[in-house]
């Protein structure tokens, strides 16, 4: 066992050693069978976050972060000179910088904003000569996603005072319900001697118990709100009421308007005109929280009956893959491909944070979007034996929408799929470190895949790799939050590349001067190399024997 204590992370492994001899041998020869990583967090004034560019101990070699528990990857051929120099900079900053620019408005899914960026991105695809592969000769496979959300025209009143839904009060569930009760006082929610059984409970909101799950999503202070409404809440209708009304506190005042245009826009799926329509929380009672105006107010009206009606509405909208495909050279192995995966929306335009209302996405997924681009030129430049499949996945920020349609409806079927290789931002972060996950266990389901992605890092950037972000105990997570998943469940060998999140991300401040050019120029090289390698590899990489992601 080896330690290493750098800048407060300590590095562990355990190392094993190839054949005999091997002390004299150098480290990067040596097979690693695991790796601890356990940094030092700590926790900055700008709220909870979990940051691998604070992990700067990461810049030891590479070779001693990463699993590798069968043989070692057998040797290739580097990718061509002339297709890596297709990978340029300064293409990666100019397209980035008018697909994740304020024009395009934050490429919201299920708006004209998304579709926008599909057809810009479809007409830079033609551009550089990728065949079409979705609908009616075009780029792009269609398909509709369902919204339900609770309406504007729902109404809440406390004897004589009148609330409007989404401007004086914002819930957080999606299901219609009617409630006519007398209300009650709660006080804080902590006196359990007060009976709210069958009543309408009024309460004053308070700190959650913990500030939630540590994550950089939104900011601060929504994350303390939709804590604290969903604790309280909680408490209040286990012990009987029929609704809760909860009266925001100093801190969630601050992020009213974010709670009520988040929890507005409802929830979303892939639209089946077959499936019963969905019944979100219609046994729990209504959580709604009060602008802090309304304090007086409704604690003088305790006692009074309320009404509370809710409406519920469901409707679709379009949305869009678009699949385009560079063919192999080889007669016999361009029927297999090698799937590079992006998706093309963001957050779109929501609510002001330090006057920026335009939530731009530059990081997420601008940069992989644009580094598809970069890789289809070097692909068309010199294709591979096997065919470059190229898919942008519309909604993913719905809830991985356009991946899972694409898995359930696939032009190239999933047996003509070598391997899926997903990027989700790959601009921020550390210079020298990444991650890729799905390269260990229990989320690694093709070892031959994992053994080509770390050589094609040794051929490029060098990366050292950031394991953490790949375990089922990070609390972000990670793995699970990406279009390379519906793959994976679907047993098709996938990885997932990311420099990992990073305070901007899911705010208006993820820009695209915000990006390290530079960095992202790397990622995409050891993306387009590591496909390279796929693609004219004499067999097609397996899935590991007993793999299954969620048992």
């Amino acid at each position: 066992r080896t330690y290493f204590d750098v800048g407060g992370t300590r590095l562990s492994t355990h190392s094993r050693d190839a054949s005999a001899g091997a002390a004299s041998r150098p480290v990067h020869s040596r097979r690693f069978d695991t790796i601890v990583v356990q940094p030092h967090l700590s926790t900055p004034s700008s709220g909870p976050t979990l940051m691998a560019s604070r992990w700067h101990a990461l810049a030891i070699s590479s070779a001693a972060l990463f699993t590798l528990t069968s043989a070692e990857a057998q040797p290739a051929a580097a990718p061509p000179a002339a297709a890596m120099a297709a990978i340029r900079q300064a293409d990666l900053t100019r397209d980035l910088t008018l697909l994740s620019g304020d024009a395009m408005r934050g490429r919201e899914a299920g708006t004209i904003d998304e579709l926008r960026a599909s057809m810009w991105l479809a007409e830079q695809l033609r551009v550089i000569g990728v065949e079409p592969l979705g609908d009616d000769g075009s780029f792009l496979q269609w398909w509709n996603i369902r919204r339900t959300r609770i309406g504007a025209s729902s109404m809440v009143r406390i004897g004589e005072q009148s609330l409007m839904m989404w401007r004086d009060v914002a819930g957080t569930g999606t299901a219609g319900t009617t409630v006519n009760a007398a209300t009650i006082w709660a006080g804080d929610g902590r006196d359990t001697s007060i009976d709210v059984r069958g009543k309408v409970a009024i309460a004053q909101l308070v700190a959650p118990p913990t500030a939630g799950r540590q994550t950089s999503v939104n900011s601060p202070e929504y994350r303390y709100a939709r804590s604290a409404m969903q604790s309280l809440g909680f408490a209040l209708s286990r012990r009987g009421a029929v609704a809760v009304l909860l009266i925001a506190d100093s801190t969630a005042q601050i992020a009213f308007a974010g709670v009520s245009n988040i929890a507005s826009r409802g929830t979303y799926r892939v639209d089946n005109p077959s499936a019963a329509p969905g019944r979100a929380q219609g046994t729990t009672a209504p959580v709604l929280l009060v602008h802090r105006s309304f304090a007086s107010a409704l604690r003088a009206a305790a006692g009074q009956p309320a009404s509370i009606q809710l409406h519920q509405e469901s409707f679709t909208y379009p949305s869009v893959n678009i699949v385009g495909r560079i063919r192999g050279a080889d007669a016999v192995l361009r029927d297999e491909h090698v799937l590079f995966s992006s998706h093309q929306d963001h957050d779109g335009v929501r609510y002001d944070i330090d006057g920026d209302s335009i939530w731009n996405g530059a990081d997420d997924n601008g940069t992989t979007s644009v580094a598809l681009l970069a890789i289809a030129r070097a692909f068309k430049q010199q294709p591979g034996r096997r065919s470059a499949l190229f898919v942008y996945h519309g909604a993913e920020e719905r809830g991985l929408l356009g991946s899972n349609y694409y898995v359930q409806n696939p032009i190239v079927p999933l047996t003509q799929i070598v391997a899926v290789l997903n990027g989700d931002m790959l601009g921020r972060n550390h210079p020298d470190s990444a991650a890729l996950l799905g390269s260990q266990p229990p989320h690694r389901n093709s070892t031959a895949l994992v053994n080509m992605a770390l050589q094609a890092n040794q051929l490029t950037a060098k990366f050292a790799i950031d394991s953490l972000w790949d375990r089922p105990t990070h609390p972000e997570g990670w793995y699970f939050r990406s279009d390379h998943l519906p793959y994976a469940r679907a047993n098709v060998p996938a990885l997932f590349f990311s420099s990992n999140l990073h305070p901007q991300y899911h705010t208006p401040r993820d820009e695209p001067s915000t990006i390290d050019y530079a960095k992202l120029t790397r990622m995409t090289q050891w993306l387009y190399t590591t496909g390279w390698l796929v693609a004219n590899s004499p067999t097609r990489p397996g899935i590991d024997a007993g793999f299954r992601l969620e048992r």
